[in-house]
């Protein structure tokens, strides 16, 4: 269990027996007692970049850190007053003087000189900031600090987006209720705590088989009567629920792995790589225990999965390590580019997918690579079944016959499970007989990076520089490095991206050799002695919120740590997730003024890389204060986040980390004066009961 950070200067509260200098200069009681009362508003002028003890104001600090004017002025009351302000008046003429006095200076100097000048300047600027808020909280302490509050207890697995009797007052139905739907100010702004018996997860391999069952939200009844094939594979005992591999019921999952392979012509689950597939889509997945089975073959298996109240198969998934978000097929597109996964797979997925005029078998059609597979295990495919029941024989045909005009070859049907195979050719569509099966997305139709659009009646992907079969790309772990012709489709050159994998192979191991001291403050040892490393497990659900080219990624699974990592691309800035997706990883679209798709308390570890800039470039379209609150709703209970960016922003989300009552410490860049490194850790607050 690690120790908490302590902030490194602690807070002193001054009385208000501290501002009594001006009242022993004034010998009337009635003019004693107007100055007590006016006296509170000559504050220290720059503690208005830090203050919120009462409702913002226009001359109060925003959200974001900064404040618009911090000087408040009361009315002089005497002469003493009167003396005072013609005091500061003089010393704004002598300023104003001294600026342009400057100012003259500035002009002549040499152009070469003014660089340097500049960068000092801005130097002092920034420690000027960081001094005054040391001098602030010195001076007046936390206490001015609003921290923000804790959400009531019916609010501890709450995802703003997602209210399903909302969107029934709305006219949502046919299971469009369960449509993300981001409406304003449908987020809440007070920080979720855990439910009442919340345990730290285990950690990994250990948390993939087992799970704290108060972590979760689950009954009893829903263990025992989940009808899904993976989610019987899971026990119930006492405090835990248990996934064990050594199980009988485990060996279900690799039988039916095992009969995958062999219905796409491979020998076995191991040999999915060779075959090209590294990334698969595991529609409604039960609670991932088919992508737990096939992480130790390297196979990257993300979980999809309409939101649920209770039981939810996202929610149990992220709980046990393994990589899900909360989606839909309902009505709108995933937010994933044309041709990004190697497999999709659906085992009783609930989705019926011979409704809405075959609009679900079109986005797994645009979300799948050339020569990727589809694979489906339902009663309905079993022939015997539907000989005897026509509805479900109509139901199945059609499905076929779908997928057969969306050029995808029928590879093996066994028992109730089918494997289809998409062309790898796209000619094969223009010989379709006329009119048969859906049409060619136009240029306009066919948007490469959809974010949440309405599903399409049209075939996607086909004006895609990408499309290259599956057998034709490198297999992992090769894939990763991509050549410089798949690098030109992006605009960018070998160089680029080595020089990307080098800097955060050097970032990782800094942000391994800065958690020491901290994770093990708490244990002495001997003078000369090196802190030891944290252990390579001690994180496993990372997010990273903006993945770039996924160079963070790509070092921690170079240093062989146990991790996953959701690369989130920001729909505001460069448009780089086909790169991430091509080299192997898993990543997704999303505006981060928007809730994230996932539970309360999934992710062990944050990491934000200009994102602030990013944000501060496009104007603040919401507050640093709404990005920061659900970054906390995200996080585990003892988890990390690491924020590096412009020097000043830092500083102001420093500030901001009270409020959310994050223990932080903020690390210079030697390397780069103009950035700085704010790493914080989220502290366990237990709920008390009622």
């Amino acid at each position: 269990m690690s120790r908490p950070l302590h902030r490194g200067v602690p807070a002193i509260r001054v009385t208000s027996s501290s501002n009594g200098l001006l009242d022993s200069q004034v010998k009337e009681q009635t003019e004693k007692e107007e100055l007590d009362r006016n006296q509170s508003s000559h504050r220290f002028p720059f503690w208005s970049l830090f203050s919120d003890n009462s409702p913002l104001t226009k001359y109060d600090a925003t959200d974001n850190g900064f404040a618009s004017d911090p000087f408040i002025v009361g009315t002089p009351r005497s002469r003493h007053r009167l003396t005072i302000l013609l005091l500061k008046s003089s010393l704004v003429v002598i300023v104003i003087l001294a600026l342009t006095g400057s100012f003259w200076w500035t002009l002549s100097i040499s152009t070469s000189s003014r660089g340097h000048i500049f960068h000092s300047s801005r130097r002092l600027q920034e420690q000027l900031v960081s001094d005054l808020w040391d001098i602030g909280e010195l001076s007046f302490g936390t206490s001015r600090m609003k921290e923000i509050e804790f959400c009531p207890g019916e609010l501890e697995n709450y995802i703003p987006c997602f209210n399903v009797s909302e969107n029934l007052d709305s006219g949502f139905s046919d299971g469009n209720e369960y449509d993300r739907v981001c409406r304003q100010r449908s987020r809440q702004n007070c920080l979720v705590l855990p439910p009442m018996n919340y345990k730290i997860p285990l950690r990994w391999p250990t948390g993939r088989d087992i799970i704290w069952v108060a972590n979760v939200k689950i009954t009893g009844q829903e263990v025992f009567t989940s009808g899904s094939l993976t989610k019987r594979m899971m026990m119930l005992e006492e405090e835990q629920i248990s996934f064990r591999s050594a199980s009988l019921m485990f060996d279900g999952v690799e039988d039916y792995s095992h009969q995958i392979a062999e219905m796409i012509g491979l020998r076995n689950e191991s040999n999915f790589i060779q075959a090209g597939i590294r990334t698969i889509l595991d529609i409604g997945c039960g609670y991932g225990s088919f992508g737990a089975h096939l992480f130790s073959e390297q196979i990257l298996t993300i979980c999809i999965a309409n939101y649920e109240s209770s039981g939810s198969q996202v929610q149990l998934t992220l709980e046990r390590g393994l990589p899900a978000m909360i989606g839909s097929f309902s009505s709108k597109q995933l937010p994933h580019p044309s041709l990004s996964f190697d497999l999709l797979h659906c085992a009783r997925c609930g989705i019926d997918w011979d409704k809405n005029d075959g609009s679900f078998l079109i986005e797994v059609d645009r979300v799948l690579r050339p020569g990727g597979y589809f694979v489906w295990t339902s009663p309905l495919i079993n022939v015997q079944s539907s000989l005897r029941n026509k509805e479900k024989q109509k139901r199945w045909n059609f499905v076929r016959d779908f997928a057969e005009n969306l050029c995808w070859e029928l590879m093996s049907q066994q028992d109730e499970t089918v494997v289809w195979k998409k062309t790898s050719k796209k000619t094969c569509y223009n010989s379709r007989i006329s009119g048969s099966g859906p049409s060619i997305c136009s240029k306009v139709q066919d948007v490469e990076f959809p974010y949440y659009r309405p599903l399409q009646n049209c075939i996607g992907g086909m004006h895609s520089r990408r499309w290259v079969p599956i057998e034709e790309r490198a297999t992992w772990p090769s894939r990763s490095n991509l050549n410089p012709s798949e690098l030109a489709l992006y605009g960018l050159h070998l160089d680029e991206l080595n020089e990307d994998t080098a800097n955060y192979r050097i970032i990782v191991r800094n942000y391994w050799s800065l958690l020491s001291p901290l994770i093990f403050s708490d244990h002495p040892k001997r003078p000369g002695d090196e802190d030891p490393s944290p252990p390579y497990n001690m994180l496993r659900n990372v997010l990273d919120m903006n993945a770039r080219y996924g160079g963070l990624n790509a070092a921690l699974l170079e240093a062989r740590k146990s991790v996953w990592v959701m690369n989130v691309v920001p729909t505001t800035g460069p448009k780089y997730l086909p790169l991430i997706l091509d080299r192997g990883y898993f990543g997704v679209l999303h505006d981060w003024c928007e809730a994230f798709p996932t539970y309360p308390r999934t992710y062990d570890m944050v990491h934000a890389e200009g994102l602030l800039s990013l944000e501060s470039s496009q104007h603040w379209r919401c507050t640093m204060l709404d990005i920061f609150t659900e970054i906390d709703r995200m996080l585990r209970p003892e988890g990390w986040i690491i924020i590096r960016d412009a020097a000043l922003l830092i500083d102001s989300a420093r500030v901001l980390t009270r409020r959310l009552k994050w223990e932080a410490r903020v690390i210079e860049i030697e390397s780069n004066n103009d950035e700085r490194l704010l790493i914080c850790q989220k502290p366990f607050f237990k709920r008390q009961p009622s």
